[in-house]
């Protein structure tokens, strides 16, 4: 049985939330193989990435689309089983968020991702 009080799911999620927000591209590397498990995929409606350098050039293009933006976490992180759930939004530092949605993750036997599903739920139309 998995420990509700456990702070690791948390920690994982606000990890790779920070993925997001790092622009400078040898921390944000660094911190990538942190988080995710080397052959960690990442899906959702709009993007596919595999492996490290997939997810790297993926943060690096919704950066580069986004500029100044920052992602938050908007949900406390739901966990068990090795799997964790929860929202997020993208938006200016001081305004309101233009993209939001959850993520699905699950973790490996080190504890990195081993895979997110993202679905959004809010995207700009143009």
């Amino acid at each position: 049985m998995s420990n509700p009080t456990s702070t690791a799911p948390t920690d994982t999620a606000d990890a790779y939330i920070a993925t997001w927000n790092e622009t400078d591209a040898a921390r944000r590397q660094a911190a990538i193989a942190r988080v995710w498990a080397e052959g960690g995929s990442y899906r959702d409606p709009l993007m596919t990435s595999d492996g490290h350098a997939g997810i790297d050039a993926m943060v690096a293009g919704v950066q580069g689309r986004f500029a100044g933006f920052v992602m938050k976490r908007t949900s406390k992180v739901d966990s068990h089983n090795g799997s964790l759930r929860f929202g997020w939004s993208l938006g200016p530092a001081s305004g309101p968020a233009v993209v939001e949605g959850v993520d699905f993750g699950t973790l490996g036997a080190d504890g990195r991702l081993a895979s997110i599903v993202g679905f959004i739920d809010k995207m700009p139309t143009a």
